[in-house]
């Protein structure tokens, strides 16, 4: 049985919305899907690239929810 293994890319719009790309990986294959608008992509290299890629051109979600917080 397939191992599957999930994460998630967020980032918020200038209007404080929050936009979130799932990477799920099954195996040796990746696929990212988008929350808000449904797009989805294999991604065999650099899937976590290619969703903040995503957020940035079709939501304009730039700002890193976990950029500025203090790790400890």
């Amino acid at each position: 049985m397939p191992e599957i293994n999930a994460s998630k890319v967020s980032r918020w719009d200038g209007h404080g919305r929050e936009h979130v790309v799932r990477v799920r990986r099954t195996g040796v294959q990746r696929t990212i899907s988008c929350d808000t608008c449904g797009w989805r992509q294999g991604a065999q290299f650099l899937p976590w690239l290619k969703a903040q890629e995503h957020l940035a051109r079709a939501h304009q979600a730039t700002v890193d929810p976990t950029e500025g917080r203090d790790p400890h």
